[in-house]
């Protein structure tokens, strides 16, 4: 707990230093592009209506309880997105820094924070394209639409306790990048992003719903589509702020210890 509000005091007084590097990070990610940034938003647009095609038109998917099934995809495919391009960029943020390990006199631990600032420049506007989606649509906000930041808080904390600890084991095994990658692709097809619960034998749906992406990507739906308030799903809520914390605590935990021994490797 200690560590937790010492972080979050270093957040505060370098929160000017964090916008700065999280800047110049997106920036720096398609700079020597013709389109430059563009390019943020292209490619996770194209995926969508690559699945969409795919799904609507080659298999005739059928709207969702219904609701037309580009807006029920695109509800899981924004969450997605955000989480494995926050955690995989998060996961190297020490690696690509090195030099501020080394040289400078720097609080390391904010890196991937500055990563998942970053991420969230494209998260926030693809939460603006969903608000656009739908209204074009028929459906337009209300009260449970400020779900949205809940749930965008939620899956922020989980990614760094996440990458706390992937950031640092990556200094010294460089392995691990490759297998959060993989992780990540089984990840994708293990969440119900397109394709729902009611689908899969009832005698798997405990199992997913261990994912902490379930309760996420249900609760962009439930946002959106449902009207669901956060607290109607109890269970899961306390289940997916028990896994964050544990994640939040280990990950502090690895950090500190490993911290000393980032410039020695680097």
């Amino acid at each position: 707990m200690t560590q937790m509000l010492s972080f979050g005091r270093a957040l505060l007084q370098s929160r000017r230093l964090i916008w700065e590097l999280a800047k110049k990070d997106f920036q720096s990610r398609y700079l020597g592009s013709y389109l430059g940034i563009i390019w943020a938003f292209v490619q996770p647009t194209i995926m969508i209506l690559i699945f969409w095609f795919v799904f609507q038109v080659g298999f005739k998917s059928m709207p969702v309880d219904n609701f037309p099934f580009i807006l029920w995809l695109i509800c899981g495919m924004v969450p997605w997105f955000f989480f494995s391009d926050a955690l995989n960029s998060a996961t190297n943020s020490i690696v690509e820094n090195s030099y501020l390990v080394k040289k400078v006199v720097f609080r390391v631990g904010i890196l991937p924070f500055v990563k998942l600032t970053s991420g969230l420049f494209i998260h926030l506007f693809f939460i603006c394209f969903l608000f656009i989606m739908f209204a074009a649509y028929g459906y337009y906000p209300n009260l449970y639409s400020l779900q949205v930041f809940y749930y965008s808080f939620a899956m922020i904390m989980l990614v760094l306790g996440l990458s706390w600890i992937t950031s640092s084991l990556v200094v010294f095994l460089k392995d691990v990048g490759q297998v959060i990658a993989m992780i990540l692709q089984f990840g994708f097809w293990l969440t119900p992003i397109f394709y729902s619960l009611k689908i899969v034998p009832e005698k798997y749906h405990a199992l997913l719903k261990l994912n902490p992406l379930y309760y996420i990507v249900e609760g962009y739906r439930d946002t959106f589509i449902y009207h669901i308030g956060f607290w109607h799903h109890y269970k899961l809520t306390a289940y997916y702020w028990g896994v964050t914390g544990i994640c939040l605590v280990i990950g502090a935990i690895v950090f500190k210890k490993l911290r000393p021994h980032f410039a020695d490797v680097l």
